[in-house]
């Protein structure tokens, strides 16, 4: 007979202990060591059960997917991100900071599947049915085939399921809702484990397209147990500032389509709009070169786009100059200065305040912005505007050698297409002359300015 032993498990990843401890040893989290019966001894086999035709396995051949096809959700850049569409049975976890825009884009999403003909229950467990309404009337997404319950209890959430039989569940969010069969408070791992499993399990039943709010914590995790990435199908992130408009949504998990997609959007007095072409966004609307500009060609995902970096090079007689960047990675910042002090002839750099922006407020991550930070600089430092045709981009090694990125022709392209006539790239062979030869590009434009006008 089984006898059964006092065990301390991890709601957060089951690492497992024989006494209590306030902090998981192999997640670090704090809080989320429980007490479990655990049988332990002889148990008894498990048998075996009667599968019906429905159930028994079938050759991968014979499965049929057209119940699996992408249906359009009505906007382009979120259809963009699931790879086509939403998927029938796909829960679809949405995650974003706090004042994102979650809510206001969900909420597009159902006016523009209700528009389509499908129902579509939006379950708000945060706010009022009156403010919901409100805000839809804001934005423009009343229709009659969208559907408002405000519930945080989940059998409750299911009954609504049942009355109104929808195309599309919105449940926003999955911490604030609560089930009687789990014990703790709402958004507790073992609530949202409970509560996701469920959601879950009625969407596959019923080929029923489920999208999940989730919040974030302070570090910009998904709050609640990671099983809760684990058992969707799709997790994207919500992005943005709230000092600028500009969001984006990127796919973290998708097991319908690619993950390096990103959706450009626009938060706006009437709700939140798409950005189909944000090429313009990043770029400086002066019309006059000015010294220490350069414009790199970046990769959202997929998408290539133009980002202007701008530099300030001043004087000073501080012991320590100051090195102060907004949207690029300080670090790369100092490595570039270095590089073009030891490598590029620029020895008074250590005597000089610098200063290192993008425009619109991007945030540039990968190294391809690197020759692009390196030609600001050096026409800031030599007080030589970069002719506005020129784009670069290129990895800058510490020998100075500047060397190839990824999607190099579709960074090239993109250029191209928006008036770049002249490429700074790996072809340029060293940092030393891509500047020499983006100052003699910067000449050559001042004697065409001087020769117009005279």
């Amino acid at each position: 007979m089984a006898r059964s032993t006092s065990t301390f498990r991890c709601t957060e990843c089951g690492w497992s202990t024989v006494k209590w401890v306030g902090r998981c040893s192999e997640c670090q989290q704090w809080g989320t060591v429980v007490d479990v019966a655990e049988a332990t001894g002889i148990v008894r086999a498990v048998q075996a059960v009667q599968l019906g035709e429905a159930r028994t396995a079938r050759s991968i051949v014979e499965v049929q997917t057209e119940d699996a096809a992408h249906r359009p959700s009505g906007i382009g850049e979120f259809d963009r991100v699931l790879g086509g569409g939403i998927v029938a049975g796909a829960a679809i976890l949405l995650s974003g900071e706090p004042g994102v825009g979650k809510s206001t884009l969900l909420l597009e999403v159902a006016a523009r599947v209700a528009a389509a003909g499908r129902r579509v229950l939006y379950v708000t467990a945060e706010e009022s049915v009156a403010q919901v309404r409100l805000r839809a009337g804001r934005t423009g997404a009343l229709h009659d085939e969208l559907y408002l319950a405000a519930e945080t209890d989940l059998a409750t959430i299911l009954g609504q399921v049942d009355a109104v039989s929808p195309a599309l569940l919105i449940v926003d969010s999955v911490q604030t809702v609560s089930s009687s069969l789990s014990d703790g408070l709402p958004g507790q791992p073992s609530q949202v484990r409970e509560v996701a499993s469920t959601l879950i399990r009625v969407a596959k039943e019923r080929q029923l397209p489920v999208l999940l709010v989730g919040h974030v914590t302070k570090d910009g995790s998904i709050a609640g147990p990671r099983l809760l990435e684990h058992l969707v199908d799709v997790v994207c992130q919500f992005e943005g500032d709230r000092q600028n408009a500009l969001r984006f949504v990127r796919a973290l998990k998708n097991r319908f389509g690619p993950t390096d997609e990103v959706g450009c959007f626009e938060m706006t007095g009437e709700g939140i709009a798409e950005v189909p072409d944000p090429s313009g966004l990043f770029l400086s609307s002066g019309r006059s070169a000015v010294s220490g500009t350069c414009v790199t060609v970046a990769l959202e995902g997929r998408r290539a786009l133009p980002v202007e970096v701008q530099a300030l090079v001043v004087s000073t007689k501080a012991p320590q100059p100051r090195r102060v960047v907004n949207g690029v990675d300080p670090s790369r910042v100092a490595m570039i200065i270095a590089v073009l002090e030891r490598r590029a002839g620029f020895k008074t750099l250590g005597d000089h305040d610098v200063y290192v922006s993008t425009v619109g407020g991007v945030r540039l991550a990968e190294p391809g912005a690197d020759l692009a930070i390196a030609v600001a600089i050096a026409s800031a430092m030599r007080d030589r505007a970069v002719p506005h045709e020129l784009a670069a981009f290129g990895e800058i090694s510490l020998a100075g050698e500047v060397r190839p990125v990824s999607a190099a022709r579709q960074r090239a392209a993109e250029a191209g297409r928006l008036g770049y006539t002249a490429i700074l790239d790996v072809e340029s062979g060293s940092v030393h002359a891509a500047v020499e030869r983006a100052m003699l590009a910067s000449t050559d434009a001042r004697e065409r300015e001087l020769d117009a006008a005279f």
